[in-house]
C-alpha cells in the first residue's frame, strides 16, 4: 500500500456526521449590475461564469465585465478571501455548479448568474471546496437539474447537498493532501502554457529564418484565404427516418469531434452538409476562442450545420496543418476578433459570428509548401511535448479525483 493509500485509509476510516451545505455555509446570490443603477458606487469589475476555468476550477481575469458610472453596490457582493464562487445559472447544464476558490480579497464583484458560499465556524472552506469537486456533487447536480429545463442552482438546491463533516483537524489533513495534487496540476498546467507560448513564438519567427527563406525563393506572399480555399457545398436534405453523425469544433485548436448520432426527426434544420477527410472547418460563433480544425479520417461522412463552414484547400499552395497553425496564432486571433460582427448575448457571445465572406477575404502570409512542410516538421517536436504534458495533466487530474472521492467517503453516523 502506498503512503497516500495509507493516509486515505486512516483519515476516511471514521464514521462522521453529514450536514446539509445550508447548515455549514451561507449562500449569497449575485446581482445584475448595470449602468442605470441610481446610487453612485463607482466603476466596478464583475466576474461571470466564463471567469471560472472549467478544466482547473480556478479564477481567470482575462475577460472581466466592467461596469462604469453610477452603480449600486452591496458589500456582500465583493469577493472575499476563502469565498467559494459558483456558477449557478447558465445556458448549458455543464457550466452550472462549476466552482472556484478565492484565495484572497480581490476588487471584483460577482454577477447575477453567480453565487458564493461562505462557511461557518467548524468547517474548513477548502474542505467544502474539495467536496464540491467530488463525483458525489456532480451526480447530485445531474439529479437535481434533470427534471427541469431551467439551469438554475438556487439556494434551496445548493443547500440540500449533504457533505461529511469530520473533526476540523481531519478536514485540514485531507485538504493538505488534496492541495498537493492541485499544486502539481498547476505546475503542469503552467509548463504546458509555457511550451505553447514558445511554439507560438517559434511559429511566427520560423518563416523568416535563413533555412526557411531558402525554401521560399519567391518570398513569403500575402494571399486571401479564398484564393487557396473553396467552400464545400455537399448539402443534403434531412430525412426523418435516417440518422446523422453531427460534428462540432472544440475551442483552442482542439479540432473537430463527433457529437453522436441523431435521428433526422429530432433535427430542427432541413439541410445539413457532409464533410470529407482533410477539409478545413471552423465554428462561425467561436473563432475568437480558436474554434478551427481539420476533418480527420474517422470523422469523414459526418454532417454539420451552416454554423460550421467547411472548405477544400488547394494543397499545392497551402497545407491544412499550416493554415491551422496560422489561424491559431494569438496575433492572428486578435485580427479575427476585430472583424467578428454581431451583438453579444450573455456570456456565450452566441450572436457574434465570423462569416464566410470575412473568412475568405482574410489575408494570410503564405510561404512555399516546402517551407510550410519544414516549419511543421520543426514544430512537430514541440507539439509532441505539449501532447505529452497534456496527457500527464489529464492523468494527474484523474488521480486527484480518485483520491478526493476516497478521502470524502465516510460512513454516516446514524441519526
Amino acid at each position: 500500500m502506498s503512503l497516500v493509500d495509507d493516509l486515505v485509509s486512516n483519515l476516511a476510516s471514521d464514521s462522521v456526521q453529514y450536514k446539509d451545505v445550508g447548515e455549514i455555509a451561507s449562500y449569497v446570490r449575485g446581482v445584475t449590475y448595470s449602468k442605470v443603477d441610481e446610487e453612485a458606487g463607482g466603476d466596478i469589475r464583475v466576474l461571470r461564469a466564463n471567469n471560472i476555468t472549467l478544466s482547473s476550477n480556478t479564477l481567470n481575469f482575462g475577460d472581466v465585465k466592467e461596469v462604469s458610472g453610477s452603480v449600486r453596490v452591496r458589500p456582500d457582493q465583493r469577493l472575499q478571501a476563502d469565498d467559494i464562487l459558483i456558477s449557478v445559472a447558465s445556458g448549458s447544464k455543464s457550466h452550472v455548479g462549476k466552482v472556484a476558490y478565492v484565495e484572497k480579497d480581490v476588487d471584483y464583484y460577482f454577477g447575477g448568474f453567480m453565487a458564493v458560499l461562505r462557511v461557518k465556524s467548524g468547517v474548513d472552506s477548502r474542505f467544502l471546496f474539495h467536496a464540491l469537486l467530488s463525483t458525489r456533487f456532480s451526480r447530485y447536480l445531474e439529479g437535481a437539474l434533470s427534471s427541469t429545463t431551467i439551469n438554475n442552482l438556487n439556494a434551496k438546491t445548493m443547500g440540500a447537498f449533504r457533505v461529511p463533516v469530520p473533526r476540523l483537524e481531519v478536514q485540514r489533513s485531507i485538504v493538505k493532501i488534496l492541495d498537493q495534487f492541485t499544486e502539481l496540476e498547476a505546475e503542469l498546467a503552467a509548463e504546458l502554457q509555457l511550451r505553447k507560448r514558445q511554439r507560438v513564438a517559434l511559429t511566427r519567427s520560423l518563416p523568416y529564418a535563413g533555412q526557411i527563406r531558402k525554401l521560399s525563393p519567391d518570398g513569403v506572399k500575402r494571399v486571401r484565404i479564398g484564393d487557396v480555399a473553396t467552400k464545400s457545398s455537399e448539402a443534403l436534405r434531412v430525412q426523418p427516418d435516417e440518422s446523422y453523425v453531427n460534428l462540432g469544433v472544440r475551442w483552442y485548436g482542439e479540432g473537430a469531434f463527433a457529437r453522436g448520432s441523431k435521428a433526422g426527426s429530432a433535427i430542427k434544420g432541413s439541410t445539413l452538409y457532409r464533410v470529407k477527410a482533410g477539409q478545413f472547418i471552423y465554428n462561425r460563433m467561436f473563432v475568437v476562442e480558436g474554434s478551427f480544425g481539420i476533418i480527420t479520417p474517422d470523422l469523414a461522412g459526418g454532417v454539420v450545420s451552416s454554423e460550421f463552414p467547411v472548405y477544400d484547400l488547394d494543397e499545392t499552395r497551402v497545407l491544412p496543418g499550416w493554415l491551422l497553425l496560422y489561424l491559431l496564432d494569438e496575433y492572428t486571433l486578435k485580427r479575427v476578433a476585430a472583424e467578428v460582427t454581431g451583438v453579444e448575448r450573455g456570456t456565450m457571445k452566441s450572436r457574434r459570428r465570423w462569416k464566410e465572406e470575412q473568412f475568405e477575404a482574410f489575408e494570410i502570409e503564405l510561404p512555399s509548401v516546402a517551407a510550410q512542410q519544414e516549419i511543421l516538421r520543426v514544430l512537430g517536436a514541440g507539439v509532441a511535448l505539449e501532447s505529452a504534458l497534456q496527457d500527464e495533466l489529464v492523468a494527474r487530474r484523474k488521480q486527484c479525483g480518485h483520491y478526493r472521492d476516497r478521502l470524502l467517503m465516510f460512513d454516516e453516523v446514524p441519526a
